[in-house]
Protein backbone atom coordinates (compact mmCIF):
# COMPACT_ATOMS: atom_id res chain seq x y z
CA UNK A 1 0.00 0.00 0.00
CA UNK A 2 1.45 3.67 -0.88
CA UNK A 3 0.12 6.19 0.98
CA UNK A 4 1.24 10.07 1.53
CA UNK A 5 2.21 11.46 4.34
CA UNK A 6 -0.55 13.87 4.90
CA UNK A 7 -3.97 14.17 4.90
CA UNK A 8 -5.30 17.32 3.08
CA UNK A 9 -8.37 18.62 4.40
CA UNK A 10 -11.33 17.89 1.91
CA UNK A 11 -14.52 19.80 1.10
CA UNK A 12 -16.19 16.72 0.60
CA UNK A 13 -14.71 14.27 3.40
CA UNK A 14 -17.08 14.40 6.84
CA UNK A 15 -16.61 12.83 10.11
CA UNK A 16 -19.59 11.51 12.18
CA UNK A 17 -18.70 11.20 15.36
CA UNK A 18 -21.29 8.80 17.33
CA UNK A 19 -21.64 10.31 21.23
CA UNK A 20 -24.67 9.10 22.43
CA UNK A 21 -23.78 5.64 24.64
CA UNK A 22 -23.90 5.20 28.45
CA UNK A 23 -20.91 3.43 29.24
CA UNK A 24 -22.72 1.40 31.96
CA UNK A 25 -19.76 -0.93 31.65
CA UNK A 26 -17.23 1.79 33.59
CA UNK A 27 -19.61 2.10 35.93
CA UNK A 28 -19.59 3.93 38.64
CA UNK A 29 -17.59 6.79 37.51
CA UNK A 30 -19.82 6.42 33.83
CA UNK A 31 -22.99 7.57 34.79
CA UNK A 32 -26.59 7.99 33.05
CA UNK A 33 -26.20 12.19 33.49
CA UNK A 34 -22.44 11.57 32.32
CA UNK A 35 -21.42 8.52 30.48
CA UNK A 36 -17.69 7.82 29.53
CA UNK A 37 -17.12 9.80 26.14
CA UNK A 38 -17.70 13.01 28.31
CA UNK A 39 -14.83 11.81 31.31
CA UNK A 40 -11.13 11.71 31.67
CA UNK A 41 -10.99 8.18 31.55
CA UNK A 42 -7.14 8.28 30.50
CA UNK A 43 -6.26 10.83 32.72
CA UNK A 44 -4.73 12.98 30.34
CA UNK A 45 -6.34 15.65 30.76
CA UNK A 46 -9.16 15.54 28.08
CA UNK A 47 -12.67 14.25 27.84
CA UNK A 48 -12.69 10.69 25.45
CA UNK A 49 -15.56 12.99 22.87
CA UNK A 50 -12.27 16.09 23.38
CA UNK A 51 -9.62 14.02 22.10
CA UNK A 52 -11.89 12.11 19.30
CA UNK A 53 -12.84 15.64 18.00
CA UNK A 54 -9.52 17.26 18.54
CA UNK A 55 -8.50 14.20 16.12
CA UNK A 56 -10.34 14.65 13.35
CA UNK A 57 -10.71 18.20 13.45
CA UNK A 58 -7.05 18.19 12.51
CA UNK A 59 -7.88 16.10 9.07
CA UNK A 60 -11.83 17.46 8.51
CA UNK A 61 -13.42 20.94 7.90
CA UNK A 62 -14.64 22.64 11.31
CA UNK A 63 -17.82 22.52 9.65
CA UNK A 64 -18.35 18.69 8.48
CA UNK A 65 -17.91 17.59 11.99
CA UNK A 66 -20.93 16.06 13.27
CA UNK A 67 -21.44 15.16 17.08
CA UNK A 68 -24.60 12.56 16.57
CA UNK A 69 -25.53 12.10 20.72
CA UNK A 70 -28.71 11.95 23.01
CA UNK A 71 -30.86 15.27 23.24
CA UNK A 72 -29.97 15.19 26.92
CA UNK A 73 -25.83 15.59 26.00
CA UNK A 74 -25.82 18.21 23.88
CA UNK A 75 -24.87 20.74 26.90
CA UNK A 76 -22.47 18.35 27.81
CA UNK A 77 -21.39 18.42 23.67
CA UNK A 78 -21.38 22.71 23.51
CA UNK A 79 -19.55 22.44 26.99
CA UNK A 80 -16.69 20.50 26.03
CA UNK A 81 -16.44 21.22 22.27
CA UNK A 82 -17.02 25.23 22.52
CA UNK A 83 -16.19 26.32 18.91
CA UNK A 84 -18.67 23.34 17.38
CA UNK A 85 -21.23 25.10 15.06
CA UNK A 86 -24.47 23.40 17.07
CA UNK A 87 -26.23 22.70 13.86
CA UNK A 88 -23.47 20.05 13.58
CA UNK A 89 -24.77 18.55 16.88
CA UNK A 90 -27.49 16.38 15.93
CA UNK A 91 -29.45 15.38 18.72
CA UNK A 92 -30.99 12.02 19.11
CA UNK A 93 -34.44 11.24 21.12
CA UNK A 94 -34.28 8.11 22.63
CA UNK A 95 -31.67 5.47 22.00
CA UNK A 96 -32.33 3.41 18.55
CA UNK A 97 -28.44 2.10 17.96
CA UNK A 98 -26.62 2.86 15.35
CA UNK A 99 -28.62 2.27 12.48
CA UNK A 100 -30.57 4.97 12.95
CA UNK A 101 -27.58 7.28 14.57
CA UNK A 102 -25.75 6.53 10.87
CA UNK A 103 -28.81 6.61 9.06
CA UNK A 104 -29.86 10.39 10.71
CA UNK A 105 -26.53 11.55 10.29
CA UNK A 106 -26.33 10.43 6.58
CA UNK A 107 -29.62 11.90 5.96
CA UNK A 108 -28.39 15.00 7.32
CA UNK A 109 -25.06 15.40 5.29
CA UNK A 110 -27.14 14.38 1.84
CA UNK A 111 -28.91 17.14 2.25
CA UNK A 112 -25.52 19.74 2.27
CA UNK A 113 -23.15 17.75 -0.15
CA UNK A 114 -24.45 14.92 -2.69
CA UNK A 115 -20.89 14.27 -3.08
CA UNK A 116 -20.14 13.46 0.44
CA UNK A 117 -17.82 11.00 1.91
CA UNK A 118 -18.02 9.97 5.76
CA UNK A 119 -16.25 8.49 7.77
CA UNK A 120 -18.08 7.21 10.89
CA UNK A 121 -16.53 6.54 14.41
CA UNK A 122 -17.76 6.00 18.04
CA UNK A 123 -16.42 8.77 20.24
CA UNK A 124 -15.17 6.63 23.27
CA UNK A 125 -12.33 4.71 21.15
CA UNK A 126 -8.29 4.99 22.14
CA UNK A 127 -6.28 5.11 19.14
CA UNK A 128 -2.35 5.31 20.29
CA UNK A 129 -0.90 5.97 16.45
CA UNK A 130 -2.93 8.85 14.68
CA UNK A 131 -0.49 9.30 11.81
CA UNK A 132 -1.31 5.38 11.08
CA UNK A 133 -5.04 5.73 11.57
CA UNK A 134 -5.42 8.86 9.22
CA UNK A 135 -3.18 7.09 6.73
CA UNK A 136 -5.87 4.10 6.74
CA UNK A 137 -8.64 6.24 6.61
CA UNK A 138 -7.29 8.49 3.47
CA UNK A 139 -6.54 5.45 1.86
CA UNK A 140 -10.72 4.24 2.93
CA UNK A 141 -11.96 7.42 1.67
CA UNK A 142 -9.72 7.35 -1.57
CA UNK A 143 -11.19 3.60 -2.67
CA UNK A 144 -15.09 4.40 -1.34
CA UNK A 145 -14.55 8.08 -4.02
CA UNK A 146 -13.93 5.90 -7.24
CA UNK A 147 -16.16 2.65 -5.83
CA UNK A 148 -19.70 2.03 -4.76
CA UNK A 149 -18.83 -0.10 -1.49
CA UNK A 150 -18.81 0.13 2.36
CA UNK A 151 -15.24 0.15 4.10
CA UNK A 152 -14.57 -0.60 7.66
CA UNK A 153 -11.54 -0.83 9.28
CA UNK A 154 -10.34 -4.16 11.01
CA UNK A 155 -7.53 -4.25 13.70
CA UNK A 156 -4.82 -6.77 13.69
CA UNK A 157 -5.48 -9.18 16.79
CA UNK A 158 -3.23 -9.55 19.18
CA UNK A 159 -5.16 -12.20 21.50
CA UNK A 160 -8.31 -14.42 21.48
CA UNK A 161 -10.09 -11.69 23.17
CA UNK A 162 -14.09 -12.32 23.54
CA UNK A 163 -15.35 -9.29 23.49
CA UNK A 164 -15.19 -7.94 20.07
CA UNK A 165 -16.76 -8.58 16.90
CA UNK A 166 -14.74 -10.21 14.26
CA UNK A 167 -14.28 -10.14 10.64
CA UNK A 168 -13.10 -12.21 8.19
CA UNK A 169 -11.60 -11.98 5.14
CA UNK A 170 -10.94 -13.24 1.53
CA UNK A 171 -7.58 -13.14 0.91
CA UNK A 172 -7.47 -13.97 -2.16
CA UNK A 173 -9.75 -11.71 -3.41
CA UNK A 174 -8.16 -8.42 -3.41
CA UNK A 175 -10.10 -4.99 -3.97
CA UNK A 176 -6.72 -3.26 -4.33
CA UNK A 177 -3.76 -3.97 -2.22
CA UNK A 178 -4.01 -3.37 1.13
CA UNK A 179 -7.59 -3.32 0.68
CA UNK A 180 -9.83 -7.29 0.87
CA UNK A 181 -13.41 -8.21 0.51
CA UNK A 182 -15.36 -9.42 3.55
CA UNK A 183 -16.61 -12.82 4.26
CA UNK A 184 -17.98 -13.15 7.71
CA UNK A 185 -18.83 -11.08 10.71
CA UNK A 186 -18.96 -13.10 13.97
CA UNK A 187 -19.84 -11.15 17.16
CA UNK A 188 -18.03 -12.08 20.83
CA UNK A 189 -17.16 -15.32 19.94
CA UNK A 190 -15.76 -17.94 22.93
CA UNK A 191 -12.64 -17.97 23.86
CA UNK A 192 -11.85 -21.59 21.91
CA UNK A 193 -13.60 -20.15 18.51
CA UNK A 194 -11.66 -16.81 18.82
CA UNK A 195 -8.31 -19.16 19.00
CA UNK A 196 -9.09 -20.69 16.13
CA UNK A 197 -9.72 -17.20 14.64
CA UNK A 198 -6.56 -15.72 15.39
CA UNK A 199 -5.09 -19.33 14.25
CA UNK A 200 -6.42 -19.00 10.60
CA UNK A 201 -4.80 -15.19 10.24
CA UNK A 202 -7.98 -14.02 7.99
CA UNK A 203 -9.23 -12.68 11.19
CA UNK A 204 -9.48 -9.07 12.33
CA UNK A 205 -11.33 -7.36 15.41
CA UNK A 206 -14.17 -5.16 14.06
CA UNK A 207 -13.28 -1.57 15.37
CA UNK A 208 -16.68 -0.34 14.23
CA UNK A 209 -15.02 2.70 12.22
CA UNK A 210 -16.76 3.00 9.09
CA UNK A 211 -16.04 4.80 5.55
CA UNK A 212 -18.28 5.31 2.72
CA UNK A 213 -19.77 7.78 0.17
CA UNK A 214 -22.83 9.17 0.89
CA UNK A 215 -24.56 7.59 -1.87
CA UNK A 216 -23.35 4.25 -0.83
CA UNK A 217 -24.51 4.02 2.47
CA UNK A 218 -28.22 5.50 1.32
CA UNK A 219 -28.13 2.85 -1.45
CA UNK A 220 -27.53 -0.10 1.53
CA UNK A 221 -30.05 1.56 3.38
CA UNK A 222 -32.75 1.60 0.61
CA UNK A 223 -32.20 -1.99 -0.40
CA UNK A 224 -31.54 -3.42 2.79
CA UNK A 225 -33.05 -1.44 5.83
CA UNK A 226 -36.01 0.36 3.76
CA UNK A 227 -38.04 1.10 6.56
CA UNK A 228 -34.94 3.39 7.94
CA UNK A 229 -34.20 4.40 4.50
CA UNK A 230 -38.20 5.87 3.82
CA UNK A 231 -38.39 7.75 7.44
CA UNK A 232 -35.51 9.74 7.03
CA UNK A 233 -35.98 10.40 3.21
CA UNK A 234 -39.20 11.87 3.98
CA UNK A 235 -37.91 13.89 6.83
CA UNK A 236 -34.87 15.08 4.87
CA UNK A 237 -37.08 18.36 3.89
CA UNK A 238 -37.58 19.88 7.29
CA UNK A 239 -33.94 19.27 7.60
CA UNK A 240 -32.96 23.18 8.77
CA UNK A 241 -36.20 24.20 9.23
CA UNK A 242 -38.17 24.72 12.87
CA UNK A 243 -40.12 21.21 12.04
CA UNK A 244 -36.93 19.49 12.43
CA UNK A 245 -37.23 18.22 15.59
CA UNK A 246 -40.88 17.21 15.38
CA UNK A 247 -39.93 15.13 12.25
CA UNK A 248 -37.15 13.33 14.20
CA UNK A 249 -39.23 12.46 17.38
CA UNK A 250 -41.47 11.18 15.25
CA UNK A 251 -38.77 8.82 13.61
CA UNK A 252 -37.21 7.32 16.43
CA UNK A 253 -40.82 6.64 18.17
CA UNK A 254 -40.94 4.41 14.64
CA UNK A 255 -37.66 3.08 14.00
CA UNK A 256 -36.85 -0.41 14.86
CA UNK A 257 -33.55 -0.41 17.71
CA UNK A 258 -30.77 -2.37 15.26
CA UNK A 259 -26.89 -2.22 14.94
CA UNK A 260 -25.42 -0.90 11.87
CA UNK A 261 -23.52 -4.17 11.54
CA UNK A 262 -26.28 -6.66 11.69
CA UNK A 263 -28.73 -4.12 9.67
CA UNK A 264 -26.20 -3.64 6.78
CA UNK A 265 -22.78 -4.96 7.13
CA UNK A 266 -23.57 -8.30 7.61
CA UNK A 267 -26.02 -8.55 4.59
CA UNK A 268 -24.31 -5.94 2.21
CA UNK A 269 -22.11 -7.65 -0.67
CA UNK A 270 -19.86 -4.74 -0.91
CA UNK A 271 -18.24 -4.42 2.17
CA UNK A 272 -14.89 -4.32 2.24
CA UNK A 273 -11.92 -4.17 4.77
CA UNK A 274 -8.50 -2.43 5.39
CA UNK A 275 -6.39 -4.47 8.11
CA UNK A 276 -4.99 -1.96 10.28
CA UNK A 277 -2.68 -1.36 13.52
CA UNK A 278 -2.64 2.25 14.78
CA UNK A 279 -2.81 0.94 18.67
CA UNK A 280 -6.88 0.71 18.97
CA UNK A 281 -8.59 -0.56 22.16
CA UNK A 282 -12.49 0.27 22.10
CA UNK A 283 -11.98 1.12 25.83
CA UNK A 284 -15.19 -1.04 27.07
CA UNK A 285 -13.87 -1.90 30.26
CA UNK A 286 -12.17 -1.20 32.87
CA UNK A 287 -9.64 -3.76 32.28
CA UNK A 288 -9.10 -2.58 28.95
CA UNK A 289 -8.50 0.49 30.30
CA UNK A 290 -5.71 -1.52 32.69
CA UNK A 291 -4.22 -2.77 29.65
CA UNK A 292 -3.77 0.84 27.84
CA UNK A 293 -2.59 2.65 31.16
CA UNK A 294 0.90 3.71 30.28
CA UNK A 295 2.22 4.11 33.74
CA UNK A 296 1.44 1.29 35.76
CA UNK A 297 3.46 1.28 39.16
CA UNK A 298 6.40 -1.64 39.70
CA UNK A 299 3.93 -3.69 40.48
CA UNK A 300 1.64 -3.54 37.55
CA UNK A 301 -0.91 -0.99 39.39
CA UNK A 302 -2.55 0.98 37.15
CA UNK A 303 -3.14 3.80 39.75
CA UNK A 304 -5.57 6.87 38.81
CA UNK A 305 -6.58 9.71 40.90
CA UNK A 306 -5.47 11.22 43.93
CA UNK A 307 -4.90 10.04 47.16
CA UNK A 308 -4.73 6.68 46.59
CA UNK A 309 -1.87 4.29 48.13
CA UNK A 310 -1.12 0.71 47.63
CA UNK A 311 0.96 -1.98 50.15
CA UNK A 312 1.47 -5.31 49.14
CA UNK A 313 -0.67 -4.92 45.80
CA UNK A 314 -0.75 -6.41 42.13
CA UNK A 315 -2.22 -5.99 39.09
CA UNK A 316 -5.13 -3.92 40.03
CA UNK A 317 -7.12 -1.09 38.59
CA UNK A 318 -7.61 1.40 41.09
CA UNK A 319 -9.39 4.26 40.15
CA UNK A 320 -11.03 7.05 42.66
CA UNK A 321 -13.27 10.33 41.77
CA UNK A 322 -14.40 10.54 45.70
CA UNK A 323 -13.14 14.31 45.48
CA UNK A 324 -10.58 16.07 48.43
CA UNK A 325 -10.49 14.82 51.92
CA UNK A 326 -10.53 11.10 51.56
CA UNK A 327 -7.41 8.75 50.61
CA UNK A 328 -7.68 5.29 49.50
CA UNK A 329 -5.77 2.12 50.79
CA UNK A 330 -4.90 -1.26 49.46
CA UNK A 331 -2.83 -3.78 51.62
CA UNK A 332 -2.27 -7.21 50.37
CA UNK A 333 -4.94 -7.85 47.18
CA UNK A 334 -4.16 -8.11 43.37
CA UNK A 335 -6.20 -8.64 40.51
CA UNK A 336 -9.07 -6.30 41.68
CA UNK A 337 -10.75 -3.22 40.33
CA UNK A 338 -11.53 -0.91 42.99
CA UNK A 339 -13.91 2.28 41.81
CA UNK A 340 -14.40 5.11 44.22
CA UNK A 341 -16.83 7.55 43.57
CA UNK A 342 -18.76 10.15 46.01
CA UNK A 343 -21.31 7.75 46.49
CA UNK A 344 -20.31 4.08 45.52
CA UNK A 345 -17.48 2.36 45.99
CA UNK A 346 -17.58 -0.86 43.62
CA UNK A 347 -14.63 -3.27 43.94
CA UNK A 348 -14.65 -6.47 41.51
CA UNK A 349 -12.39 -9.37 40.83
CA UNK A 350 -11.18 -8.32 37.14
CA UNK A 351 -11.79 -11.98 35.52
CA UNK A 352 -15.87 -11.02 36.77
CA UNK A 353 -15.77 -7.74 35.07
CA UNK A 354 -18.21 -8.67 32.83
CA UNK A 355 -20.58 -8.68 35.75
CA UNK A 356 -20.71 -5.31 35.84
CA UNK A 357 -23.50 -4.57 33.40
CA UNK A 358 -25.99 -6.89 35.76
CA UNK A 359 -25.16 -4.94 38.93
CA UNK A 360 -25.71 -1.82 37.20
CA UNK A 361 -29.02 -2.94 36.13
CA UNK A 362 -29.44 -4.55 39.98
CA UNK A 363 -28.61 -0.68 41.43
CA UNK A 364 -31.44 0.53 39.14
CA UNK A 365 -34.00 -2.10 40.00
CA UNK A 366 -32.94 -1.33 43.93
CA UNK A 367 -32.52 2.50 43.47
CA UNK A 368 -34.28 3.62 40.83
CA UNK A 369 -31.50 5.71 39.06
CA UNK A 370 -29.60 7.58 41.89
CA UNK A 371 -26.39 5.48 41.66
CA UNK A 372 -26.70 4.93 37.79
Amino acid sequence: MIFINRMEKNKNHYAIIMAGGIGSRFWPYSRTQKPKQFLDILGVGKTLLQSTYDRFLKHFEKENIYIVTNQSYIPLVMNQLPGIDVNCVLGEPSAKNTAACIAFASSKIHEINTHALCVVAPSDHLIMDEASFMINLEYGLAYAQKNPVLVTLGIRPSRPDTGYGYIQYLDGLLANEGIFKVKTFTEKPTVELAQTFIDSGDFLWNAGIFIWSGSSIRTAFKELMPEHYELFNQASQSFGTPDESQAIQAIYEQCRSVSIDYGILEKADNVFVIPSDFGWSDLGTWTSLYENFTHKDENRNAIHGNQIHVYNTSDCMVSSHAGKGKVLVLNSVNNIIVVDTEDVLMICDKNKEQEVKQMVADMKIKYDEKYT
